[in-house]
């Protein structure tokens, strides 16, 4: 038997139908906040990661899938969203629009080959979004609370966001030094990969998952100390928009992110769930001014966000959020000889595209098991086709949940269905609210 390859899934069934409301979610929010659909290649020039996500990162040092092509080209798969949405900005000359900012978002897998856990695999699924063409610090405000946004809509709670300033290149620079001077005396204590790293991009050994218990993490030098008076005020205006917004966030020093592109604003989102582990960020971000010019575009602000699809799902779960997946149809058509099969062909399909989820036999089962698989599918109405009816241009519908039948013409079946299947959701949301307002009810009284 072949199976799926070691830090892949097969995602079906119920899980499937999350994911799609998740993606619904997400789509839903990025129309209100302006931001179109990109869809990038899977592979891309071994270059443009290189160039654009950094040679000292982790993801292009240890994590890439790379390979060469028939015609003798370097390719990589897709690693991180960012730097193709670049480079098609770039290509397609989108900078010369009038309408600016460019706001883009997407929703695609990518490939690390790092070793699989849980909510981490070698293909994931990653959203994020992309905000290029503005560098007023109002844009970085916003783009760290549209994700928060995502978040809460989706229902988790426990959100904390965790931001830094890198600062400009001065005062990167200037930063970056002190870390040399800081780290170099200690060379010896630290692990082979931030030894390399020391001088290549220091930055990156406050990443480091070996060292990170170590005393000489701990009082390493805090980028905030570093930045000059320019970057101090625009970073301050960050936080004075967020404050505007609400958005909820903690100074963190700490948070410097692993790649190479980043200057001014960097951020990060954890979740508080229980069991999720010590690893609780599920995304981050930040604000790339250089990036563009760099893979041969005009110099172009941006700031960006992503956030693995994978980790999300884990991340709902553990928080026992009751996603509002539609696990049921609206309609079976039950059938018993042939004649009644052609009317139920004909009739699934005038229902379908009517805009209806309709079901019918196509095992030729009997009576009984097409009610059994009609119960499985969670049914709202039933129909059983009687040639006695056909003949009058009736049929006999059921409520599978109130029992409920009636005879109606087939001329009136598309506004009956539209009238009750909205009756049914109607209810349903009712009921759902009461629920959202008990449970919030019952936390306010515990917090009391």
């Amino acid at each position: 038997m072949i199976t799926k390859p070691k830090g892949t899934k097969d995602i079906y069934g119920m899980e499937a139908k999350k994911w799609q409301y998740v993606s619904k979610v997400i789509d839903e929010v990025m129309e209100k906040y302006n931001y179109d659909l990109i869809r990038t290649p899977v592979f891309e020039s071994t270059e443009l990661f290189h160039r654009g996500v950094g040679e000292t990162t982790d993801i292009v040092t240890k994590e890439t899938y790379d390979f060469t092509d028939r015609g003798g080209r370097n390719m990589t798969l897709r690693p991180e969203g960012t730097a193709g949405v670049v480079r098609s900005y770039i290509e397609n000359k989108m900078y010369g629009s009038d309408d600016k900012p460019t706001k883009l978002y997407y929703n695609m897998p990518m490939y690390r080959y790092e070793r699989p856990q849980a909510g981490r695999l070698r293909e994931l699924t990653q959203f994020g979004y992309e905000l290029i063409g503005s560098d007023d610090p109002l844009s970085d405000a916003e783009v760290i609370s549209l994700a928060v946004n995502i978040y809460k809509i989706l229902g988790l709670k426990k959100i904390k966001v965790n931001i830094n300033s890198l600062g400009d290149t001065e005062s990167r620079n200037n930063y970056r030094d002190a870390l040399v001077k800081h780290f170099k005396p200690h060379i010896d204590d630290l692990c082979d990969d931030c030894r390399e790293r020391l001088n290549k991009n220091p930055l990156r050994i406050l990443d480091c998952k070996i060292d990170c218990d170590k005393e000489v993490m701990k009082t390493a030098p805090k980028t905030i100390d570093y930045l000059n008076e320019e970057s101090k005020n625009r970073f301050e205006k960050v936080k004075e928009y967020l404050d505007v917004m609400a958005v909820e966030y903690e100074v963190n020093p700490s948070v410097v992110r692993g790649l190479d592109y980043y200057n001014h604003t960097v951020f990060e989102i954890e979740v508080n769930v229980e069991g999720f582990g010590a690893q609780n960020v599920i995304g981050g971000g930040g604000r790339y001014n250089g990036m563009i010019n760099q893979l041969g575009g005009p110099v172009t602000p941006a700031i960006g966000f992503a956030s693995g699809f994978d980790r999300l799902m884990l991340a709902l779960e553990y928080e026992n959020v009751n996603l509002l997946v539609n696990d049921s149809i609206d309609l079976f058509i039950l059938y018993v000889n042939e004649e009644e099969k052609k009317y139920a062909a004909y009739l699934t399909n005038e229902l379908r595209m009517n805009g209806f989820i309709v079901e019918t036999d196509y095992l030729n089962r009997s009576l009984k098991s097409q009610f059994k698989q009609a119960d499985r599918l969670n049914s709202k109405y039933t129909i059983v086709l009687n040639s006695c009816d056909l003949k009058r241009n009736e049929v006999k519908i059921k409520n599978n949940k109130s029992k409920q039948e009636d005879i109606i013409s087939v001329d009136a079946l598309i506004y009956y269905l539209e009238e009750k299947l909205s009756e049914d959701e109607l209810e349903i949301y009712e009921n759902t609210n009461h629920d959202l307002k008990n449970t919030q009810e019952c936390t306010h009284n515990k917090e009391e």
